[in-house]
């Protein structure tokens, strides 16, 4: 190809500057190094290998762990006009032969295809008779037993470096802590490999945290304003997941349930559905997500707590794509971390339980945080973002102080009385004066601390426990039915030597939604009555085409769109995401629109 690489990212995918680190890896690869790259999702990593696969001689083959994920990429390549294709089990006899037959022929730009697939013996044996440029490693925290998403097949990525000796490889991610980061060099052999991490930021997504109670109406008070948007609501079960859908469903929302237990049918019917904009609301576990490349995603509702930071940050990742506004909003339930404390334990592999019950408290930590909760998830990662950031509910609404110190004072007093072998429910029944049976069989009424705690509320002092053991002030022994337990810093606040506050319990309702007026992208007001016009448009042709509408242009191009209000192809062709391919493809009719909505005005 005689273009420069820039001159590719503007006439094929339309977007006129590299984002930080792009240029470098791309040139990098191009004259054969070996990269890892660390982006958040949304972040530009897939344009890194698919614009050097454009200028080395040969096809460039992506590893990729979801069939989904596969089918999105390759259908976005081919609407910008690049030749690519995906080689997994989705396909039929006919369609894999015609797939070997173009990649022999050396009519493929770039071949999406399943690791195990790759690295069966027939396919390396294939490799040899064909010119490869590069090899990406998608999602490579899969190859990492500290990842959150192991994958054991990704493993044997290993022996790429040995039998390609000279054709470079990029392994790519967006969730990787320090360890995470170590352990995918070392097993996919990139020990010369440069390294480019990016910002985790994503300032378009508000982070909100609430305590969960009643966690359907918590949900239901948070879509109320919500109901023409897309999102994905996060359940940690099969039977929660389809609980939540049914009540959604019963409530007038376009919802369904994702789950590995469906019918394979009926997950790529929910899929299909949500991908086309035919269904608003998915509701799933984590099965559902890592093959998603649908950028208009609005909103991320984490209905149980996740298990650890990565999980978390992947998953409200998959809102706001487009760099539009987004929302995250977290019901932090402490039965939610007591479970998966629980089933932590039953596992027999020592240093994966010590892994796992450190990512379990990091989560806990981010959700129980009173400072601004982007520092606190940036901080996890490894990065310090230097000023608050003005949008999450910690910075919006900052917590009140208040001193507790003689509350808790009289919650560790209860647990002393108690002689340390009771759970946090059990001491707060003793604090209020609780005539439950099990308090009064074992005499519990008689103790000194019964019912000195009537004049607060059973979340108060679950609130103080809490805090308590987050402070080190008390002990949760998980392995031991989860009884509270003095600590040495116990003692110093019984005696009355250190004095202790807490941030008053914050409201257990999510936030209003941000106003629609007044709508911004990249500090341009764009016109909402024509953005929707232009979407219906959309529509219209990605059903014709049979893709996701996203494929055809993402929200942000819209948005774009709706604020310059292009009156000609080379206008049209200045907005970020519209590419020459495009532009003959589709130009004519968004214009079309655009001139109409002008001469209404």
């Amino acid at each position: 190809m005689s273009d420069t690489p820039l001159q590719t990212l503007q006439n094929i995918f339309g977007y006129q500057d590299f984002r930080p680190h792009q240029e470098e890896i791309i040139t990098g690869l191009i004259q054969g190094d070996d990269a890892f790259v660390l982006m958040p999702t949304g972040g530009g990593k897939s344009l890194c290998y698919q614009i050097p696969s454009l200028h080395r001689p040969g096809v460039g083959i992506v590893i990729s762990p979801l069939i989904s994920l596969m089918k999105d990429q390759v259908d976005a390549l081919r609407a910008s006009g690049v030749q690519a294709a995906f080689y997994n089990s989705s396909l039929k006899s006919a369609e894999a032969r015609q797939v070997l037959a173009r990649l022999h022929a050396g009519e493929l730009d770039l071949l999406y295809i399943a690791p195990e697939r790759l690295m069966s013996d027939a396919f390396l044996e294939r490799l040899r008779e064909i010119p490869v440029c590069l090899f990406a490693v998608d999602e490579a925290h899969c190859v990492s037993h500290w990842g959150h998403d192991f994958r054991p097949e990704y493993v044997q990525l290993g022996r790429l470096r040995q039998l390609f000796a000279n054709i470079p490889i990029i392994a790519l991610t967006a969730t990787a802590e320090a360890q995470t980061r170590d352990d995918i060099l070392d097993r996919l052999n990139l020990h010369q490999a440069r390294q480019y991490v990016s910002s985790f930021d994503r300032p378009n997504i508000r982070y909100t945290v609430i305590p969960k109670s009643n966690p359907m109406q918590q949900l239901l008070a948070f879509l109320k304003p919500r109901r023409q948007e897309a999102g994905i609501v996060y359940a940690l079960s099969r039977q929660r997941v389809e609980q939540v859908a049914a009540k959604l469903a019963a409530a007038g929302y376009n919802a369904a349930a994702y789950h590995a237990g469906l019918p394979a049918v009926e997950r790529q019917r929910v899929q299909d559905a949500f991908l086309r904009d035919d269904l608003l609301i998915v509701v799933a576990t984590v099965a559902f997500g890592m093959g998603i490349d649908k950028s208009n995603v609005r909103f991320v509702v984490h209905y149980d707590t996740p298990k650890n930071i990565e999980s978390y940050y992947q998953e409200t990742g998959r809102a706001g794509r487009d760099g539009l506004a987004a929302e995250a909003l977290l019901l932090f339930g402490y039965g939610d971390l007591a479970l998966a404390r629980g089933l932590i334990e039953k596992g027999h592999n020592e240093d994966q339980k010590r892994i796992e019950i450190h990512k379990l408290n990091a989560i806990a930590g981010f959700a129980e945080a009173q400072s601004c909760r982007r520092q606190v998830l940036l901080g996890y990662f490894g990065e310090k973002l230097d000023q608050t950031c003005g949008n999450c509910d910690i910075c919006l609404d900052p917590p009140e102080l208040t001193d507790v110190t003689e509350a808790a004072r009289k919650a560790l007093s209860c647990v002393y009385r108690l002689r340390q072998r009771f759970g946090m429910g059990h001491v707060i029944d003793v604090l209020l004066g609780s005539r439950n049976q099990r308090l009064l069989k074992f005499g519990h009424d008689r103790l000194s601390t019964y019912g000195i705690g009537r004049d607060e509320s059973r979340d108060f002092w679950s609130a103080i426990l809490r805090h308590l053991v987050h402070h080190g002030f008390l002990f949760q022994d998980v392995a031991n039915y989860s009884v509270l337990k003095l600590t040495p810093a116990s003692w110093t606040l019984l005696r009355g030597e250190q004095p202790v506050s807490m941030a008053r319990p914050r409201p257990k309702q999510p936030a209003p939604a941000r106003k629609k007026a007044g709508a911004k992208l990249a500090g341009l007001d764009y016109d909402t009555r024509l953005f929707e016009e232009l979407r219906v448009l959309r529509k219209e042709i990605a059903d014709t085409d049979g893709v996701p509408p996203f494929v055809v242009f993402s929200d942000a191009t819209l948005a774009e769109m709706a604020a310059r209000l292009p009156g000609d192809q080379q206008a049209l062709l200045s907005i970020s995401g519209v590419g020459g391919h495009k532009l003959k493809r589709y130009g004519a009719r968004f214009l079309d629109v655009i001139t109409a909505f002008r001469a209404s005005k």
